[in-house]
């Protein structure tokens, strides 16, 4: 019991805790009952007992470490992944302090676990522009969040030069051509900056057959869906769903329409959204009260453009310590509305 009452006292249990833990513990024995036979009893020098109402937590921080030390595939949420998560946003953590959190990440926002091989790698593709409070409570989060899936991952912030009004699906067409140019990736993982899920069992990792949508549950809409086609907030999509729906319209100015198009191109592309479920979809929405922009122009029709017709410009591609930022000129902006 010595290396478990150690272990106790390594999560920073309070000393009297910790003592009252040992005092139950020592001494503890147990038999087997089967079918009516029993066996003698026998006094238990290792593990955890059980039988009681603590012993599911204690056998929790008895195995916490059993994978430090093991290399190999994974396909389950790490021994590590907590589930549901608390998540505020009423401090503004530092890129300092995110950075330091996160020892294993890379420059450009590279992360591969140190001591298994990743089953999968995904990229996380953010559109973004001057949102810099909800980018640093975003990768407060989500970098940690990755880490505990076992997951090869990047995150890429990709960015409108200028002031005009803002295309997010142009970005993201962009996003993902740069980002395959660096890996194979499996999944694409299409993230709204002012997102932050709520449950790390919501696995970063796309459907075999279909795109997926992660954001089932989102706290502004009360957790449940605005409606039916919804496909906002975060999507897990492979690179052949990409191409096969040619990717988002070119041609939306502003924001929201772009969603309801895509959904009508996973259709007619022969393909159907799945979704998270939504005890493990759930999302905390960011809200700072910025103003929003409205659309300018009309939805193109399915297929008129897309990943086929997409141009635009690199003017610069920089590996910051927690993401790579890509800006990019995409051509004629119309001005704010």
């Amino acid at each position: 019991m010595k290396f478990f009452i150690e272990k106790l006292a390594a999560h920073s249990l309070a000393e009297r805790t910790v003592c009252w833990v040992k005092h139950w513990v020592d001494g503890w024995s147990q038999r087997v009952v089967v079918n009516g036979a029993k066996s003698s009893w026998q006094l238990v020098t290792s593990g955890v007992p059980q039988g009681s109402v603590l012993g599911s937590f204690l056998f929790n921080i008895f195995i916490d470490d059993l994978d430090k030390d093991i290399s190999g595939s994974v396909d389950l949420p790490s021994a590590r992944s907590f589930g549901p998560l608390t998540i505020t946003f009423r401090v503004l953590p530092s890129e300092r302090m995110i950075v330091k959190k996160n020892p294993f990440v890379q420059a450009g926002g590279c992360y591969r676990p140190p001591h298994c091989l990743a089953r999968y790698k995904s990229a996380i593709l953010v559109a973004y522009r001057n949102q810099e409070k909800y980018l640093h409570h975003l990768l407060y989060y989500i970098h940690p969040f990755l880490q505990r899936q076992q997951l090869s991952y990047s995150i890429y912030l990709i960015q409108q030069v200028g002031n005009g009004t803002f295309n997010r699906a142009k970005l993201l067409n962009v996003g993902v051509r740069e980002a395959l140019k660096d890996e194979d990736w499996d999944c694409l993982l299409l993230h709204d900056v002012d997102l932050v899920p709520e449950n790390d069992y919501n696995l970063y990792v796309c459907d075999e057959y279909y795109p997926k949508h992660m954001a089932s549950a989102m706290d502004k809409f009360k957790y449940i869906l605005p409606y039916k086609s919804f496909f906002g907030g975060v999507s897990a999509l492979t690179p052949e769903h990409y191409m096969k729906m040619n990717g988002f319209p070119n041609t939306y100015w502003g924001s929201g329409g772009e969603n309801d198009d895509i959904a009508t191109r996973i259709q007619l592309a022969g393909m159907k959204i799945v979704r998270t479920s939504p005890h493990l979809g759930r999302y905390k929405v960011m809200d700072y009260s910025e103003e929003m922009e409205t659309q300018d122009e009309e939805a193109t029709q399915p297929w008129d453009d897309g990943m086929n017709s997409l141009e635009f410009k690199l003017l610069s591609r920089t590996k910051h310590p927690l993401y790579t930022n890509i800006t990019v000129d995409i051509g004629y902006v119309p001005p704010f509305s």
